[in-house]
């Protein structure tokens, strides 16, 4: 397994479903760019609560980072053309509005040290 730590754009909207055992989990799909400069595909499933919760607040196009286990794959495009793209199992996601609210807190304990 990799554990990796994606960053990029979401496209479109997550959505959540159910698990023929009752689970509840969101998909989403976010737009990465790779070190040559190509953009890449990553389809994300988070099953943790917070995960999910935070992909659902999303919306298409917004900045997000995600934590998790990656596994890489290839596609074929209408062209005949392969290309790479990834699957992740998120256990973490981090947003503009998370990154703010940790640095307010941040902010708040250090003027509560003094």
């Amino acid at each position: 397994m990799i554990e990796g730590l994606i960053a990029g754009h979401l496209v479109g909207l997550a959505d959540t479903r159910e698990g023929k055992n009752g689970t509840r989990f969101a998909l989403a799909k976010v737009k990465a760019t790779s070190g040559d400069g190509e953009s890449l595909i990553v389809n994300v499933i988070a099953f943790a609560t917070e995960a999910s919760a935070a992909l659902m607040a999303l919306d298409d196009g917004d900045a997000i980072a995600l934590a998790g286990a990656l596994t890489p794959k290839v596609w074929t495009d209408k062209q005949g053309n392969t290309r790479p793209a990834l699957d992740m199992v998120a256990t973490q996601v981090l947003t503009a509005y998370h990154a703010a609210r940790k640095q307010q807190t941040f902010a708040e304990q250090g003027k509560d040290a003094r």
